[in-house]
């Protein structure tokens, strides 16, 4: 797994993965608990969507 996130796109995912995660423990509806997919992809800086699109907001690439 080459990193394929990075920066701005690595602290929106984390923000709305917290945000959304937030919002399911508050009682908010239960698909709002999508939001561990983009913390996940925030902390481990890896989108296996990106991977397959060819994408990589990275700006070291590794």
């Amino acid at each position: 797994m080459k990193a394929n996130v990075g920066g701005v796109d690595k602290v929106l995912r984390m923000v709305l993965g917290v945000a959304l995660i937030a919002w399911a423990a508050m009682g908010g509806p239960a698909w709002a608990w999508i939001g561990v997919v983009p913390l996940l992809t925030g902390l481990f800086n890896f989108c296996p969507l990106y991977a397959l699109l060819g994408m990589n907001t990275c700006k070291v690439r590794s």
